[in-house]
């Protein structure tokens, strides 16, 4: 994150007092994300406030997107297609690509 984001460093302010490390922010992305948890949640667990909570959150995805954004966020194409009607096929969903949610 840090790399991608000049957001996520650790900085100090008017009182030399540091901020918030890039570990801290990471791991406050990592619990929104994986637990759903709002952000206002996280000041009791890691003391951080929403608003920086929030910004953590959107600074992570914007350096998950630069750094995957060319594999994993490009159009499928149609060895990718095969890829995973082959798939399905061995696990007994033929024809299921039109149903990856789950929804239909």
């Amino acid at each position: 994150m840090q790399a991608h984001n000049p957001y996520s460093n650790q900085r100090t302010d008017a009182l030399g007092v540091p901020s918030l490390s890039c570990l801290q922010k990471a791991i406050t992305a990592h619990m929104r994300l994986a637990y759903g948890i709002p952000a206002d949640l996280t000041y009791e667990y890691l003391r951080i406030g929403e608003t920086t909570a929030i910004e953590s959150l959107r600074a992570f995805v914007k350096a998950i997107v630069e750094v995957f954004g060319n594999w994993y966020l490009r159009a499928q194409n149609e060895a990718d297609i095969c890829r995973l009607l082959s798939i399905g096929e061995q696990r007994g969903f033929s024809r299921m690509l039109g149903s990856i949610d789950c929804m239909h």
